[in-house]
């Protein structure tokens, strides 16, 4: 739930700056800006967590650390793409189809209890899937969708 922090606190920030450099508050920009800082901030996590992630992926898909760089990557640009307009729509769709694509990843870290950090199985198991990680896909998707697509 960190990396919610960053999205909210970035949000928050945002606004208040925006309400007073430029006397209103602007919540799609604010909006965008803390899904992009947040979409950047863990592609870059792809780069120094990398054995962790690459626990993650599925046991039937090949070359898991080639999909675990691919997708940091995809991430850094998806936070790029929902800063420029003409392509904010378009990034969050895709962005969106990701969050649901990457929560197969959560499932597996999940039951295998993988600690992305350690790269090891001390994680804390299903629990953390129901009580943080399904919330806060949720909360991906819909913020996605309404500042992405909704109000842009």
């Amino acid at each position: 739930m960190k990396l919610l922090v960053i999205l909210f606190g970035t949000f928050i920030v945002t606004l208040l700056i925006t309400w007073v450099f430029q006397g209103q508050m602007n919540p799609v920009f604010s909006g965008n800006l803390g899904m992009a800082v947040f979409i950047i901030f863990t592609g870059f996590s792809h780069f120094k967590f990398q054995k962790g992630m690459a626990m993650m992926i599925p046991d039937f898909i090949p070359f898991k650390l080639f999909w675990v760089y691919f997708t940091g990557i995809l991430e850094i640009a998806a936070g790029i793409g929902l800063m420029i307009p003409a392509m904010r729509e378009f990034t969050a769709v895709l962005l969106i189809c990701f969050y649901i694509l990457v929560f197969m990843a959560n499932i597996q870290s999940s039951r295998k209890r993988i600690n992305i950090f350690k790269a090891d199985h001390t994680g804390p198991g299903m629990k953390y899937l129901y009580t943080q990680r399904i919330p806060m896909q949720i909360i991906l998707i819909v913020w996605t969708w309404y500042f992405g697509i909704y109000l842009s």
